[in-house]
């Protein structure tokens, strides 16, 4: 039985306009130089005003809509708006179609090619005498290495992978005698070790030297390497009954020695170099700090004339069902041109109103460029004298730089969070960072601090903070613990 009945649902659907405005935001610089050009190509209708040209646009206050006569509706004498906004418009995708390893780039000096190191090992073990299958389970075992050169896999499935994929059945004992025989063998030494302690040795094996640092160095690492990670250097000392001049040289050998001797190749055959440009630009000028977009972000747009003078062509022929359909593209587009116009100067107005809030945050911290006056800032902070929502400033600030009196800049590092010191006022943990890496800086390296002495030490600062939080820190700042900071 038919029965009908009444449903309310509340739901939120963002607009295209929106959807796109939101992606224009978090693109940095080079980022939206690129998606700009690729909408001048697919966008016949829009078109960039050359500095030549002049420019002609109207502008109104910080916030305003953005107003150009090319952005006025253009009747015609059908209804295009079911095409418009049924779907999300083809050129609003178009984006989402290009692939990173899609791109073109003309500038030859923006790409290096290398080898890699399976290619470069690939060619010396063949140039190895070595039979057949010995050489096929050789070339297996190169092309299970990781990009630091090591053999991560345990020789056990190593060997259960040559039966299951390859049909070469072997033994491990067999897999493992090519692998030190034959595969360390190779250039660059250390090559195939199965681990950090195994690389080191592979590489000061081979230096043939009767240098007593060298041989000090070997037996180091092959019967105290505990003792060294630790930095047990009295225990090494006595081991070996060397004074500390010993011990330093045997150490200096090994600091020569690479961790990772994968590190020289490519791990891809092209690379990308990609340099970084600031997205703003921010300008100190008798005591005031003043924030200015790059002129990349604010480019001068409008809508071709000559576009809308052929729709007025089209659109006067009622009758012929391809003047209407081309008619009907070409209102399309001249929308996607005004709708593009207006994304690209809410975006501008958007940075614009974002940076100078920033900077009536962190006046003092750009004015003197010491990280010890940056105050605690959070993105609600921005959010709240902006008036726009917390997921909109963290685009904002996404991948974005800012060129300063002190140096280029990420915004990112300008927020923090706060604590409150022995004065009762809130100062931010990035200063309290600040002081602790000038305390590890300044240290007795023979006797390095300890997290218990590094707490005592900020509270003289008047930082009051417990030693966990201190470790925290450390950790953060990758600064490893008193032991390990110790040298002789």
């Amino acid at each position: 039985m038919l029965k009908q009945n009444l449903q309310l649902k509340l739901g939120q659907k963002l607009a295209p306009q929106q959807i796109q405005l939101m992606k224009l935001i978090q693109l940095h610089t080079l980022e939206f130089e690129e998606e700009l050009e690729r909408e001048l190509e697919e966008n016949p209708a829009l078109e960039k005003v050359s500095e030549d040209e002049g420019k002609e646009e109207n502008y109104d206050e910080l916030g305003d809509e953005y107003e150009d006569e090319g952005s006025e509706s253009i009747e015609t004498d059908f209804d295009v708006d079911e095409y418009l906004f049924d779907d999300e418009p083809s050129y609003k995708t178009a984006s989402s179609n290009y692939s990173p390893d899609d791109e073109e780039y003309d500038n030859e000096s923006f790409l290096t090619e290398g080898q890699t190191m399976y290619d470069y090992l690939i060619e010396q073990i063949r140039l190895v005498n070595i039979e057949d299958e010995d050489l096929q389970i050789a070339e297996y075992l190169i092309g299970n290495l990781d990009n630091d050169g090591y053999l991560r896999r345990d020789i056990k499935a190593v060997t259960d992978d040559l039966a299951f994929s390859q049909g070469i059945y072997t033994t491990k004992e067999k897999v493992q005698d090519i692998l030190e025989n034959y595969v360390q063998k190779l250039d660059p030494p250390g090559v195939g070790a199965r681990n950090l302690q195994e690389c080191l040795l592979l590489q000061i094996e081979k230096k043939v030297s009767a240098d007593k640092a060298v041989t000090l160095a070997a037996n180091i690492l092959r019967n105290q390497f505990d003792a060294l990670t630790n930095k047990h250097y009295n225990k090494i000392m006595q081991k070996y009954d060397v004074d500390e001049d010993d011990l330093r040289d045997a150490l200096d050998e090994i600091s020569k020695l690479s961790p990772k001797v994968g590190g020289n190749f490519d791990t891809q055959t092209i690379t990308i170099n990609q340099e970084i440009i600031p997205d703003f630009v921010i300008q100190v000028k008798d005591g005031e700090v003043i924030p200015l977009l790059n002129s990349k972000n604010a480019p001068t747009l409008r809508v071709s004339e000559e576009y809308k003078e052929v729709l007025q062509t089209y659109s006067h022929d009622k009758k012929s069902p391809e003047h209407k359909q081309a008619a009907l593209f070409i209102k399309q587009k001249l929308d996607a041109a005004k709708w593009y116009i207006d994304a690209i100067n809410q975006r501008q107005n958007t940075l614009m109103q974002t940076i100078t809030a920033i900077v009536k945050l962190q006046k003092e911290y750009f004015l003197t460029g010491d990280e010890k006056t940056l105050k605690p800032m959070i993105l609600k902070d921005v959010a709240d004298i902006t008036g726009f929502d917390i997921s909109t400033i963290s685009r904002v600030v996404k991948s974005k730089y800012a060129d300063t009196p002190n140096g280029i800049l990420y915004l990112k590092d300008l927020f923090s969070d706060s604590l409150t010191n022995d004065d009762g006022e809130e100062v931010s943990t990035k200063e309290i960072k600040t002081h602790l890496q000038e305390a590890i800086d300044n240290e007795n390296k023979r006797k390095p601090y300890t997290d218990d002495a590094l707490v005592a030490i900020l509270k003289e600062k008047g930082f009051n903070i417990a030693r966990r939080t201190i470790a925290k820190y450390r950790e953060q700042m990758n600064i490893p613990v008193a032991r390990l900071r110790k040298e002789l």
